[in-house]
């Protein structure tokens, strides 16, 4: 189909484009990769009749470490991403995320601040951002508002965005001893389970663990019963084993579509949270 007319507008800075939006109010839309908007324009599921380029502002996109944090730009590409020499040495497993994204045109296209803002329910970064425990940065007209992953997400394509807001981007603790797995569709490549662990391992035991589960539910979510069984417990691979066992209890709005019923979602969970915890352990050197 045909979308319906639009103006353009290209944003020169990140106030601009906060200005622009402010201006086009209901009627305005964000365009980054454009790989979420772009579909739902042409089904007409959604009409903006003001689009606002943020792909060309300066130091939008980019990676780097900031006073022992790492700063990913919300126009970040998941190319980028998934080859960042910084992610590989210091936070492996948001790169691995990132790299199993869609396919080459959707990698080199779409942005991680798109990806977020979205919030579709099979997309594969909540995860790793819940597992990292990241911050996400938003600016509107008041100024700058900080988010944690954990409470960004609301609901199936709901954040904590308001319409005059534009996530400008994330920012982490970087952590080596963390893995992503996926169960995917085989077309899309979303995940129709994903499970991101990170690891705090000090002299041989598990200090304290974040795991993150996404696709199998309406949002992405903390497996706090996993977490719970890891703490405390010596860092091996009967650990997670055990832990994992508790992957897929008390979660009551599992996803059930053509691709997956929430039964075989929620017998998948501790299969993928156990590659998960394993693939962070794999990271330990021992």
């Amino acid at each position: 189909m045909i979308p319906t007319a639009f103006e353009y507008e290209r944003a020169t800075s990140l106030d601009d484009a906060v200005a622009k939006l402010a201006a086009a109010g209901a009627a305005g839309k964000l365009l980054a990769g454009g790989h979420s908007l772009v579909p739902l324009m042409k089904l007409r599921l959604s009409e903006p009749t003001v689009l606002i380029d943020i792909g060309h502002i300066p130091d939008f996109a980019g990676i780097r470490e900031v006073d022992g944090k790492i700063e990913i730009g919300a126009g970040t590409t998941h190319h980028d991403v998934a080859t960042s020499p910084l992610l590989h040495d210091r936070c492996p497993a948001v790169a691995e995320t990132a790299a199993v994204i869609g396919d080459p045109q959707v990698r080199n296209r779409g942005t991680i601040g798109g990806s977020l803002a979205h919030a579709d329910p099979a997309a594969d970064y909540p995860a790793v951002m819940l597992a990292v425990d990241a911050d996400l940065h938003l600016k509107g007209p008041n100024g700058w508002r900080v988010v944690a992953a954990r409470d960004f997400v609301q609901g199936v394509f709901t954040v904590d965005l308001a319409p005059d807001e534009i996530l400008a981007r994330v920012t982490f603790a970087p952590v080596r001893t963390a893995a992503y797995a996926k169960l995917h569709q085989q077309a899309s490549r979303f995940a129709i389970v994903g499970v991101a662990a990170a690891l705090d391992i000090r002299d041989g035991f598990i200090a304290s663990a974040r795991v993150g589960l996404t696709g199998a539910a309406s949002s992405p979510v903390r497996l706090a019963n996993v977490e719970s069984a890891l703490n405390g417990q010596p860092a091996s691979s009967e650990t997670a084993a055990a832990a994992a066992h508790f992957g897929g209890a008390g979660i009551e709005d599992l996803n059930s579509d053509i691709h997956a019923s929430a039964e075989y979602r929620r017998a998948m969970i501790p299969v993928f949270t156990r590659r998960a915890l394993d693939g962070a352990l794999a990271r330990t050197g021992g």
